[in-house]
Parts: C-alpha cells; sequence; structure tokens
C-alpha cells in the first residue's frame, strides 16, 4: 500500500527527471548505434526526401515503394554503384535509414511530453525551463543537420561528405553529454567544488577520437593498411601527404586519416590509464567511474584492433562506435563525480 502512495509522489521528484533523461540518452545511444549501421549498410541514401511530419510512416503500398525506389534510382550512388539493385534489396537499405529518422522523431516526443509534466508540477522549476528547452531546439537542429549531411550525396558524391558525418555525429554527441550532465545534476546534486579538469580533458580526447572516427568512417579508412600495430610493415601510411595544400590530407587521405585515429587511439588510452591510477585511491563513486572508464577502454581497444584486421565488418563496426559513446559517457560521469566533491583519499 505505501508503494503505491509513494508512486505519484516519484513522478513528481527530482529523481524522475533524473531517471527520464537517462532514458533519452540511451534513445541517443540508439540513434548513434543505427546511426552507425545505417553508415556501413550504405542506406543512408535511401531516403531522398526529409518529410519531418509525414516521413514518419513508410512506403504502405506497392505503388509508394515504387516511387521512393525511382527517387532513389536518380542519385549518384544508385546509377553508379548500386544499378540493378531490386526492389526488395531497396526495402532493405530503405529500413535501416527510415528506422534511424524514426528514432529522431521519436527523441522528440520522449523528451518534450515529459517535460511539459514535470515543469507543470513543479519537478523541473522555471529557472531550469530555458535550458531544457535549448536542448529541444538542438534536437532538432540535429534533425536538419542528418538531412544537411544527407544531401551531399544526392548530386556528385556516391557516400555522404566525410565532414558532414563528422559534424552530424559531433553534434549527437554534445547532445548526449548535455543530457547526460543534466541528468547527474538531478539525480545526484548539482553542487560542486571539486577540481574535474583531468575529467574534462579526457571526455575532449575521447569526443575527439570519435571525431576522427567519423572521418575515417567517411572516407572508407578502415578496409585500408588492414594490420597492427604496423600499417602494412611500415610506421607510416604510404604517400601521406600527396595532395595539395598539405592539410587537407588529414581530411581526405584515408590512409592518413586511419593513422591519425590511431595516434589518438594511444593518447586516449594512455590518459585513460592515469584516471584509473589516480581513481582507484578516490573513494565513492569517483572511485567507481574511473574503474568503468578503464574497463571501457580495454574493450574498446580490443573492439577497435579486431574491426581492423578483420577489414570493418559490420556488427564490430557498430559495436566499436557504441563503445566509444558509452566511454564518453564514462567520461563524462567521472568529470562530474570529481566536480561534484574535492577528491578524497582514503586513509
Amino acid at each position: 500500500m505505501s508503494a503505491m502512495i509513494a508512486a505519484p509522489n516519484f513522478w513528481k521528484s527530482r529523481t524522475a527527471v533524473g531517471v527520464w533523461l537517462l532514458a533519452v540518452a540511451l534513445v541517443i545511444l540508439g540513434m548513434v548505434t543505427i546511426g552507425g549501421l545505417t553508415r556501413l549498410t550504405g542506406s543512408g541514401l535511401s531516403i531522398t526526401e526529409w518529410k519531418p511530419i509525414m516521413g514518419a510512416l513508410p512506403p504502405l503500398n506497392d505503388a509508394a515503394w515504387q516511387d521512393a525506389f525511382a527517387k532513389y534510382q536518380q542519385i549518384p550512388q544508385y546509377r553508379l554503384e548500386n544499378h540493378g539493385m531490386s526492389l526488395e534489396a531497396f526495402k532493405g537499405i530503405f529500413w535501416w535509414e527510415w528506422a534511424h529518422r524514426f528514432l529522431g522523431r521519436l527523441l522528440g516526443v520522449v523528451f518534450f511530453v515529459p517535460f511539459v509534466w514535470f515543469a507543470f508540477v513543479g519537478a523541473i522549476k522555471k529557472s531550469d525551463w530555458p535550458r531544457m528547452l535549448l536542448l529541444f531546439v538542438l534536437g532538432g537542429l540535429q534533425g536538419f543537420i542528418g538531412w544537411w549531411m544527407v544531401t551531399s550525396g544526392f548530386e556528385v558524391r556516391t557516400s555522404v561528405s566525410q565532414y558532414r558525418l563528422a559534424i552530424h555525429l559531433g553534434a549527437a554527441l554534445l547532445l548526449l553529454v548535455a543530457i547526460l550532465w543534466i541528468a547527474l545534476e538531478y539525480l545526484r546534486g548539482a553542487e560542486g567544488k571539486g577540481d574535474a579538469k583531468r575529467g574534462f580533458v579526457f571526455a575532449g580526447l575521447v569526443y575527439l577520437q570519435m571525431l576522427l572516427g567519423a572521418l575515417v568512417a567517411g572516407l572508407h579508412a578502415g578496409l585500408v593498411y588492414n594490420t597492427w600495430p604496423d600499417m602494412n610493415g611500415n610506421v607510416f601510411p604510404e604517400s601521406p601527404f600527396f595532395s595539395s595544400p598539405w592539410w587537407i590530407n588529414f581530411f581526405e587521405n584515408d590512409g592518413l586519416a586511419q593513422f591519425d585515429h590511431r595516434i589518438g587511439a594511444y593518447i586516449v588510452a594512455g590518459f585513460a590509464a592515469c584516471i584509473y591510477l589516480r581513481g582507484i585511491r578516490l573513494t565513492g563513486y569517483a572511485k567507481t567511474s574511473a574503474k568503468a572508464v578503464a574497463v571501457i577502454t580495454v574493450w574498446q581497444i580490443f573492439l577497435g584492433i579486431a574491426t581492423l584486421l578483420m577489414q570493418a565488418p559490420e556488427y564490430l563496426a557498430a559495436a566499436h562506435q557504441v563503445t566509444a559513446a558509452l566511454l564518453l559517457c564514462a567520461a563524462v560521469w567521472h568529470a562530474f563525480e570529481l566536480k561534484r566533491e574535492p577528491a578524497r583519499y582514503p586513509r
């Protein structure tokens, strides 16, 4: 009986807001995972129109499917890579992109509807409304960025621009960490006077490493130099600066992009080791989050090497990407715990 009485009060509490925001973060993780699979399966260009409302419905009859297929047949990816594709094969790539967009629409509902409730009952104070609404606007902007990315593959390219892919992923990750941080504030309390510099630096390194990974994915660079720790017997890729100006190679040379991603991984791994060695001397959640960083980093290193050696199979590449997002979340959690309380070492 007491649990039944307490339940309504829970849905008016700060804890409930925190749980809701964690659920929103989980949806974003799902979007990152599906988005990665959409990219890996070459499905991102299968829907050639952006209809934020009406696009929620997939083709419901044969005529609608034929119409969607006919529009896809007009873009370079079909003409140069998938010419002769059957309608059934087209449906296979269509559903990946549709699922990714559906999750984006679901995210808007999962965020806005509970926000209205929590604001109405006072669980979210008026002083917090602006940043919550800003998150909602950023979510909508992310949908626009996604469409802007997709349009890069309609004119000349057979895939989306690696630059726009990195921007799209980067925006999604910023939204993820912002929601996670606010969720932690509601669950753990916002006050804090601790020094979280190393936590923020590590989170920044993981974020940059994921952007480098997006460049690798956009350039299909995971399909070259599939040896480790060398690059086909060499330390550096062949002709790393063949394009002019020289700096453009960091973004458009597939071998150099993979090399940069490897170096970034070593830096992240070394910093994670420092986080762990300092973290195990802490207490409470700061210590737990440091251990989480270490465990996820080790697993991510294994996935990265396996993905490279096996020439980026879809299941491994997707696991590699979602684990990177989890590592980013663990880094943010650790930074939050360091910020919340001054470092306390057991005597």
